[in-house]
């Protein structure tokens, strides 16, 4: 996923804080616990805490958040000719909400049924009959609720919106405003140190402390965000004002969203840094590690080195191969930073990294949802 900011003063890059974006992963880690293992607490106690008909409707509509991300919880970034800025409050940011064009809070919202068409620049299809008809079989296909809120949101896109507005205005009284005080105090904090960082070390700098995932070019007019989605965008339109949003999340490890649909400021959400997790490995990375454990031989031989360190020799012995051939498969270990080696006397003895072995289930969980 690539950003381009050639030209962009990086006055127009800004760390910001939205109640609406927070309120989205809050949703999201309610419906899917399994992606966020930190939350287990927090999911438990704000579930069993929920009146019946806020839980039943919060039910009905998970389809929305569970599966997707939609744009809809960054509309300071659709509003054209907008600064990029979020609001104070949940309030603020549902006002925003209420600016965004019919076209733009249609396609926002169809990203909850018909995320293929996300990035494409096709026609709207409010307006369009072709992409209409592709929109309701796309969204038929994902399931009956999602058939016909797609149905609801091309009849009627004005009642959508005060159907969402009215359901993230009561989750807002019945626990997020709570939770918003909680976090907000440490996403205000995260957006501060990485302005200051910008303005002092530069956006190398700064982006590098967003995450080692996102990184700035050579030359200083891409950056490059390390995910298996593809797609690209520029933070130098003037229909929707240049610059780049960073917004920062309690609630979105392993996540980290990049908003690119064409004609919107494009946005990178991050989570915000926690120092007693590990770093999450680059995609690239973890594919290396994972082929390289994939050959029959090569897991045969981490069985003995998980348990000590052993020679080139012993393990051609053990294994009825000869020496060189242990060596290709340790150098694939190797390149893969699966093994260490030490030297005692003449000989060098390799062992398995199990702390990064161990993690490397997290890390494709990581990857695969980053």
């Amino acid at each position: 996923m690539t950003i381009d900011i050639a030209g962009l003063d990086p006055a127009h890059i800004v760390f910001e804080t939205s109640p609406l974006a927070e309120l989205g992963l809050a949703l999201h880690a309610l419906s899917e616990p399994g992606h966020h293992p930190g939350l287990h607490g927090w999911a438990t106690a704000t579930t069993t805490a929920l009146e019946p008909d806020l839980a039943d409707r919060l039910h009905e509509a998970e389809f929305l958040w569970r599966n997707s991300f939609s744009d809809v919880f960054m509309p300071f970034a659709g509003v054209r000719g907008g600064n990029g800025r979020a609001g104070a409050d949940l309030a603020d940011d549902l006002d925003i909400l209420d600016r965004l064009d019919d076209e733009r809070f249609v396609s926002a919202a169809l990203e909850f049924t018909c995320a293929a068409l996300y990035g494409t620049g096709a026609p709207s299809p409010l307006s369009d009959p072709g992409m209409r008809a592709r929109a309701l079989d796309m969204a038929a296909a994902r399931g009956p609720r999602q058939s016909e809120f797609t149905q609801q949101l091309l009849a009627d896109p004005a009642s959508v919106r005060r159907w969402i507005r009215r359901l993230f205005e009561d989750c807002d009284q019945a626990f997020f405003a709570d939770t918003w005080r909680r976090v907000r105090v440490q996403l205000v904090a995260d957006a501060r140190h990485k302005t200051d960082l910008l303005r002092r070390k530069g956006v190398g700098e700064a982006m590098g402390a967003v995450s080692t995932a996102v990184s700035l070019d050579a030359t200083g007019g891409r950056i490059s965000i390390d995910k298996l989605t593809e797609g690209s965008t520029a933070a130098t339109d003037p229909a929707v004002g240049a610059g780049l949003t960073l917004v920062p999340t309690s609630f979105g490890r392993p996540h980290l969203m990049v908003l690119h649909a064409p004609g919107w400021r494009p946005v990178i959400h991050y989570p915000v840094h926690r120092p007693e997790l590990p770093a999450p490995a680059p995609v690239e990375l973890l594919q290396l590690r994972m082929e390289a454990l994939a050959h029959p031989m090569r897991m045969r031989l981490c069985r003995n080195i998980a348990r000590s360190p052993y020679t080139t020799g012993e393990l051609a012995d053990t294994h009825g191969i000869s020496a060189p051939e242990v060596s290709r498969h340790l150098t694939v270990l190797k390149k893969a930073g699966l093994v260490t080696t030490r030297r005692r006397g003449r000989y060098v003895l390799h062992q398995l990294d199990l702390t990064l072995v161990a993690r490397l289930g997290s890390d494709f969980l990581e990857g695969i949802l980053r």
